[in-house]
């Protein structure tokens, strides 16, 4: 549970660090799923190493994409009936850990969806990236809001964004800066990826916000943030998950969520993991035969953007 001054916090700064949210245990059992999804793609690729990091690094190095196979999402790009993506039990836990609600539950009420614009990150050091590495799920993320990476029919949807370290996310490394939440949506632009318009904050005032891993960081849709680069040996690793009020738009309808909790029905929550992923199973097959759903909202060539 948050305390008032947390709460407060978050109202008028628009995030706060929160310690403790995931267990030992609970890290263990994600690390360990991980673990054995990358010893499955390194072995089709014939890619060995030591440790996770190593054979992370090792697959990149080689050309090989582990990001999205590694996703809890499909992509924004053109959706194939085998585009990769991961959805296994003990995700699906982490989406569903009792403190994690309890959180949620103290912003938004106890009527909560899992909102399907959620990623993992995985950031190698920066020195071992390709120059042109563009991807922010993998680099470093520019300044952005989250409610700009919604589509507008979620423009008024409450909702909160929960960034959980799953290692400890240092300044070195590259955790998360922010600066106070702001009145009102600014404006954005296609960039490396959808990012705050040049000119609109002044970044020297942002503040870093180191988090021990099985810590998160519970952000306001309007507060602008971004990450520093990973300048450290080792990778920094994190989940990027929303949360809205059921019953609301969730910004990309396009893809399944689900009831995480619900004190006034609780035979609406969805227990079982494999009932998760099938959601996402038949979204993949359903948008392979669509037309591509652009989720991007903003213009290159908008007067901000100029």
């Amino acid at each position: 549970m948050l305390t008032a001054a947390q709460i407060e916090a978050f109202e008028t700064q628009g995030y706060v660090v929160v310690e403790d949210v995931l267990d030992a245990t609970q890290l263990d059992a994600i690390r360990a799923e991980y673990s054995e999804l990358l010893d499955g793609l390194c072995e089709n690729w014939g890619i060995t190493g030591a440790s996770f990091q190593d054979k992370l690094v090792a697959a990149y190095d080689a050309g090989h994409d582990w990001f999205q196979p590694m996703d809890i999402s499909l992509p924004a790009d053109r959706i194939t009936p085998d585009t990769p993506f991961h959805f296994g039990p003990a995700v699906f836990d982490m989406l569903k850990a009792p403190r994690l609600l309890d959180m949620v539950e103290d912003l938004i009420g106890p009527e909560i969806t899992s909102n399907p614009i959620q990623h993992v990150r995985i950031k190698p050091p920066e020195r071992t990236l390709n120059p042109d590495e563009v991807r922010a799920h993998v680099g470093g993320t520019d300044w952005h809001q989250d409610r700009a990476v919604a589509l507008e029919e979620a423009d008024e949807t409450e909702m909160v964004t929960v960034w959980l370290a799953i290692t400890d996310a240092t300044v070195e490394n590259g955790c998360l800066q922010t600066l106070d939440r702001t009145a009102s949506m600014l404006p954005h632009c296609p960039m490396r990826q959808t990012a705050i318009a040049p000119g609109q904050i002044d970044a020297a005032k942002a503040k870093p916000l180191p988090v021990k891993a099985g810590g998160a960081v519970l952000f306001h849709p309007m507060t602008p943030h971004a990450s520093l680069p990973n300048r450290s040996d080792g990778i920094r690793w994190s989940f990027d998950l929303r949360f809205n009020v059921t019953g609301q738009p969730t910004g990309r309808s396009h893809f399944p969520d689900f009831i995480a909790r619900s004190r006034r029905a609780p035979e609406t929550e969805l227990t079982d993991w494999r009932a998760w992923k099938a959601l996402w199973d038949e979204a993949r097959i359903r948008l392979s035969e669509t037309d591509h759903i652009d989720i991007h909202r903003w213009s290159a060539d908008s007067p901000a953007c100029a």
